[in-house]
């Protein structure tokens, strides 16, 4: 008889908090793919030999693609989505989303701002939560990422409910840039 009651209860607080578990891995997954991919855009191009190293599509590419292989079998592509921002300082010594590109299907828009935003004026403050804005400084872009994931239960849906897991990183780019034109360049082949 205790054990009629006893197993279920167990076996509920167990299977529980493994799922408690698996949130908390899945968040600590998000966070560190969101700061090694401003990590790995930050050093783009960096030791390319070039006076200003450029960034192509296919560096920016390669960065999404090793978000990918880390995120692992949270499969990020098809329930996330990575927005890569290049802030950097616009002529009037203001803030400027200079260029963004997205990575996953995830429907999830910019929440700092999109691209172009800050073009001109100094009116844009930087990309980040109240309290903790990131600005770049003049010639020192900065690779603001925004990382959101659809949670995807381990066994109890019910129990944890739909969560969306968001985490920003931000690192100043190391290296001098070649920021001119659009900022991302597409050299041949394409």
């Amino acid at each position: 008889m205790e054990a009629a009651i006893t197993i279920p209860t167990l076996l509920v607080a167990g299977l529980g908090g493994l799922e408690v578990s698996n949130l908390m891995i899945t968040h600590t997954r998000i966070s560190s793919i969101a700061l090694a991919t401003a990590d790995n855009a930050s050093r783009i191009a960096a030791s390319s030999g070039l006076a200003l190293p450029q960034v192509r599509e296919i560096d920016i590419n390669d960065t999404f693609r090793g978000a990918q292989i880390q995120s692992g079998n949270l499969n990020l592509q098809g329930h996330g989505r990575i927005i890569l921002s290049s802030l950097e300082t616009n002529p009037d010594g203001g803030q400027w989303i200079h260029w963004q590109r997205c990575y996953g299907s995830k429907s999830f828009s910019p929440q700092y701002g999109s691209q172009g935003a800050g073009a001109s004026g100094t009116a844009f403050p930087g990309m980040g939560r109240i309290g903790a804005k990131v600005a770049s400084a003049a010639g020192t872009p900065v690779m603001f990422v925004e990382v959101a994931y659809d949670y995807q239960p381990f066994m109890f849906g019910s129990f944890v409910g739909n969560k969306t897991i968001q985490y920003d990183a931000a690192y100043m780019v190391r290296d001098p840039r070649n920021t001119s034109g659009t900022g991302i360049f597409n050299p041949s082949p394409t």
